[in-house]
Protein backbone atom coordinates (compact mmCIF):
# COMPACT_ATOMS: atom_id res chain seq x y z
CA UNK A 1 0.00 0.00 0.00
CA UNK A 2 1.10 3.54 -0.76
CA UNK A 3 -0.70 6.34 1.08
CA UNK A 4 -0.92 9.45 -1.08
CA UNK A 5 -2.75 11.85 1.24
CA UNK A 6 -4.31 12.02 4.70
CA UNK A 7 -7.57 13.49 5.98
CA UNK A 8 -9.49 13.55 9.22
CA UNK A 9 -13.26 13.95 8.86
CA UNK A 10 -15.34 15.34 11.71
CA UNK A 11 -19.13 15.52 11.93
CA UNK A 12 -20.04 18.81 13.60
CA UNK A 13 -23.29 20.78 13.93
CA UNK A 14 -21.96 23.77 11.95
CA UNK A 15 -19.19 22.81 9.46
CA UNK A 16 -18.88 26.38 8.16
CA UNK A 17 -18.12 27.73 11.66
CA UNK A 18 -15.36 25.17 12.27
CA UNK A 19 -13.95 25.83 8.80
CA UNK A 20 -13.86 29.61 9.41
CA UNK A 21 -12.04 29.02 12.71
CA UNK A 22 -9.22 27.07 11.00
CA UNK A 23 -9.05 29.58 8.13
CA UNK A 24 -9.11 32.69 10.32
CA UNK A 25 -6.83 31.53 13.13
CA UNK A 26 -4.72 28.63 11.85
CA UNK A 27 -3.99 29.57 8.25
CA UNK A 28 -5.88 26.75 6.57
CA UNK A 29 -7.50 27.27 3.17
CA UNK A 30 -10.80 25.82 2.05
CA UNK A 31 -10.03 23.57 -0.92
CA UNK A 32 -13.48 22.06 -1.47
CA UNK A 33 -16.95 22.79 -0.17
CA UNK A 34 -20.58 21.93 -0.74
CA UNK A 35 -23.68 22.22 1.43
CA UNK A 36 -22.83 20.46 4.70
CA UNK A 37 -19.19 19.82 3.71
CA UNK A 38 -15.92 21.71 3.92
CA UNK A 39 -12.40 20.42 3.24
CA UNK A 40 -9.43 22.46 4.44
CA UNK A 41 -5.69 22.12 3.94
CA UNK A 42 -2.30 23.73 4.46
CA UNK A 43 0.69 22.82 2.32
CA UNK A 44 2.81 22.30 5.43
CA UNK A 45 0.26 20.40 7.55
CA UNK A 46 0.29 17.02 5.82
CA UNK A 47 -3.42 16.51 6.52
CA UNK A 48 -6.78 17.71 5.24
CA UNK A 49 -9.38 18.57 7.86
CA UNK A 50 -12.90 17.82 6.64
CA UNK A 51 -16.03 19.02 8.42
CA UNK A 52 -19.33 17.28 7.69
CA UNK A 53 -22.85 18.21 8.75
CA UNK A 54 -24.91 15.64 10.63
CA UNK A 55 -27.37 13.63 8.56
CA UNK A 56 -25.49 13.65 5.25
CA UNK A 57 -27.04 10.96 3.06
CA UNK A 58 -23.63 10.14 1.54
CA UNK A 59 -22.50 8.67 4.86
CA UNK A 60 -23.51 5.24 6.16
CA UNK A 61 -26.68 5.55 8.27
CA UNK A 62 -24.92 4.52 11.51
CA UNK A 63 -22.39 7.38 11.10
CA UNK A 64 -24.66 10.21 9.96
CA UNK A 65 -25.45 11.68 13.35
CA UNK A 66 -22.37 10.73 15.38
CA UNK A 67 -20.75 14.03 16.29
CA UNK A 68 -17.01 14.48 16.75
CA UNK A 69 -16.18 14.47 20.44
CA UNK A 70 -13.30 13.57 22.70
CA UNK A 71 -10.64 14.16 20.07
CA UNK A 72 -7.85 16.67 19.70
CA UNK A 73 -6.59 18.16 16.42
CA UNK A 74 -2.92 18.58 17.32
CA UNK A 75 -0.45 20.48 15.16
CA UNK A 76 3.29 20.55 15.92
CA UNK A 77 4.69 24.06 15.46
CA UNK A 78 8.13 25.66 15.58
CA UNK A 79 7.33 28.79 17.65
CA UNK A 80 4.85 27.73 20.31
CA UNK A 81 5.09 30.93 22.38
CA UNK A 82 4.78 33.06 19.24
CA UNK A 83 1.64 31.18 18.17
CA UNK A 84 0.18 31.51 21.65
CA UNK A 85 0.75 35.27 21.61
CA UNK A 86 -0.66 35.57 18.07
CA UNK A 87 -3.85 33.69 18.94
CA UNK A 88 -4.34 35.61 22.19
CA UNK A 89 -3.90 38.96 20.42
CA UNK A 90 -6.45 37.76 17.84
CA UNK A 91 -9.02 37.21 20.57
CA UNK A 92 -8.94 33.40 20.53
CA UNK A 93 -9.78 31.91 23.92
CA UNK A 94 -7.03 29.65 25.26
CA UNK A 95 -8.91 26.76 26.87
CA UNK A 96 -5.82 24.98 28.22
CA UNK A 97 -2.84 27.13 29.17
CA UNK A 98 0.66 26.34 28.00
CA UNK A 99 1.68 23.20 29.86
CA UNK A 100 4.93 21.26 29.99
CA UNK A 101 4.86 17.49 30.44
CA UNK A 102 7.69 15.51 32.03
CA UNK A 103 8.37 13.75 28.69
CA UNK A 104 9.10 17.11 27.00
CA UNK A 105 5.79 17.89 25.30
CA UNK A 106 4.67 21.50 25.57
CA UNK A 107 1.16 22.38 24.46
CA UNK A 108 -1.81 24.70 24.73
CA UNK A 109 -5.37 24.33 23.46
CA UNK A 110 -8.24 26.26 21.94
CA UNK A 111 -11.76 25.14 20.94
CA UNK A 112 -13.55 25.90 17.71
CA UNK A 113 -17.21 27.05 17.70
CA UNK A 114 -18.37 23.40 17.63
CA UNK A 115 -16.19 22.43 20.60
CA UNK A 116 -13.46 20.67 18.60
CA UNK A 117 -10.16 21.00 20.51
CA UNK A 118 -7.28 22.43 18.48
CA UNK A 119 -3.91 21.98 20.18
CA UNK A 120 -0.56 23.45 19.24
CA UNK A 121 2.43 21.51 20.51
CA UNK A 122 6.20 21.25 20.40
CA UNK A 123 8.69 18.83 21.94
CA UNK A 124 11.13 21.38 23.37
CA UNK A 125 10.54 20.89 27.09
CA UNK A 126 12.93 19.22 29.53
CA UNK A 127 13.01 15.46 28.95
CA UNK A 128 12.08 15.70 25.25
CA UNK A 129 13.09 12.67 23.22
CA UNK A 130 11.15 13.43 20.01
CA UNK A 131 12.06 15.90 17.31
CA UNK A 132 9.12 17.93 15.95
Amino acid sequence: MRITDTAVSLVVPDPAASARFLVDHYGFAEVMSAPGFSSLAREDAGVHVVYLAPGLETMPPEQRDVLAQGLILAFVVEDLEGELARLQSGGVEITMPLTVEEWGERAFQTRDPNGVVVQLVDWNGPGATMAG
